[in-house]
């Protein structure tokens, strides 16, 4: 029982900073520009790097747990982004600030991938519950940097507001290391099978157990399943509305809707909160009534009819019920984290899963912010670039549908192919 408190308050605090550690440096950038100068270079690769690094260790990193296993890596992960943190807070010049955030999102890009496997490790018949603890705990932890990353600043300079993030890290690294220095047959007794007290709705989606292959083998084999590709463009179009909104969204309602900066800030704060209610809800729903079609389609829907209209009606008093609809588009990350969760049979083959899904979806998500500013400067208008993303919710609906099809990546394999 003790090893799994350990693992509940270690997954809770590693999902709280890998979006605090994203969130803490924007607000605070012209007080850093008061003791150094920041270039637009810096700052545009700095825009870049979350979701280039978050594909580049989303590769990587079932390399690396398989040489030093999953609590190992996730104790690495989470000392990086401590220790990116604390370096952001010392920066002297831009080079050392883009050095420090670029060992944060090093450990993010990590952690990103070892959270799926980690509750499908520790928690396999407590899916839906351990999915919404965590995914709350990044939803707040997005909308709350933010909040108070200024006031904190204002009063004990802007070093203390970036590095005081890396308390929740360093507290992360805690449970993870009593975990790896207990006994291993403490360990192993104090871990359950996937078999032990497995709801019937859970067990329809996680199935029997399996023997992962080795890495390169599953992932010759994952890029033959279709259900794979689904997965991955759920996810890709979860970031990229994501990526976009947070590069360009103020940008859009300023010239669009003539509302000044600071509203254009509360509007997109109201967007990313409705984040929260989704991460509370949605893990259950899927787990328990399987409801990911029903799910994708209401975000899908509701996300275009927002962005319609910014595009028809960029009215001051309509704004928020945009961002309303348009932030229900915040149903597909928890989607997407459940059903790399609930796509597999073991957790080993769900470190590859989700390694797989996240870095593809990042790549989409690294693209879309780039061609949105593309399209603006060719267009000298915003509708252009809302079309593009509209389009994007449009053609990956069947990648929802397929994603919503019970059974896992094993099932679809041996279907189509034979023994896993």
């Amino acid at each position: 029982m003790k090893g799994r408190v350990l693992a509940l308050l270690g997954i809770v605090l590693c999902a709280f900073s890998l979006r605090s550690a994203v969130a803490s440096l924007s607000p605070v950038v012209e007080l850093i520009g008061e003791d150094f100068a920041v270039p637009s270079a810096v700052l545009g690769v700095i825009g870049t790097l979350p979701p280039v690094c978050f594909a580049l260790f989303g590769i990587l990193t079932p390399l690396l747990e398989r040489l030093l296993g999953i609590e190992k890596l996730t104790v690495i992960a989470l000392v990086a982004i401590t220790a990116g943190l604390v370096g952001r807070g010392f920066a002297g010049d831009s080079i050392g600030l883009l050095a420090a955030t670029a060992l944060v999102f090093a450990g993010v890009g990590m952690g990103n991938i070892l959270l799926p496997p980690l509750v499908k490790k520790f928690f396999p018949e407590r899916i839906g519950l351990m999915m919404t603890l965590y995914t709350t705990a990044m939803a707040v932890s997005t909308f709350l940097p933010p909040l108070v990353a200024v006031p904190v600043a204002d009063a004990a300079g802007w070093r203390f507001s970036l590095a005081m993030w890396a308390a929740f890290s360093l507290a992360g690294v805690i449970p993870w290391i009593l975990m790896l220095v207990r006994p291993p047959a403490v360990a192993a007794a104090e871990r359950t099978s996937p078999r032990e007290r497995v709801d019937d709705a859970a067990f329809v989606e996680t199935g029997p157990v399996a023997t992962a292959p080795t890495t390169r083998r599953l992932f010759s084999r994952l890029v033959r399943i279709p259900l794979v590709w689904a997965l991955a463009l759920t996810f890709g179009t979860s970031a990229t509305m994501a990526y976009v909104s947070f590069a360009w969204l103020p940008s859009i309602l300023v010239d669009s809707a003539g509302v000044d900066a600071a509203t254009a800030g509360f509007l997109l704060s109201l967007w990313a909160f409705i984040g929260l209610p989704a991460s509370l809800i949605v893990p259950v729903l899927v787990v328990r009534f399987q409801a990911t079609r029903a799910l994708f389609v209401f975000g899908s829907v509701c996300a275009l009819a927002g962005l319609l209209g910014i595009m028809l009606a960029p009215l001051p008093q309509l704004l928020w019920l945009w961002m309303v609809l348009f932030g229900l588009v915040g149903l597909l990350f928890p989607l997407s984290l459940v059903l790399i969760s609930i796509r597999s049979r073991t957790s080993e083959s769900a470190v590859l899963l989700s390694s797989f899904v996240q870095s593809a979806g990042y790549v989409l998500a690294a693209i879309f912010p780039v061609l949105v500013g593309i399209l603006h400067d060719v267009t000298d208008t915003w509708i252009v670039p809302l079309i593009a993303v509209a389009a994007v919710l449009v053609l990956t609906f069947p990648a929802g549908m397929i994603a919503g099809r019970r059974g896992t990546i094993e099932d679809e394999w041996e279907r189509r192919h034979g023994a896993w």
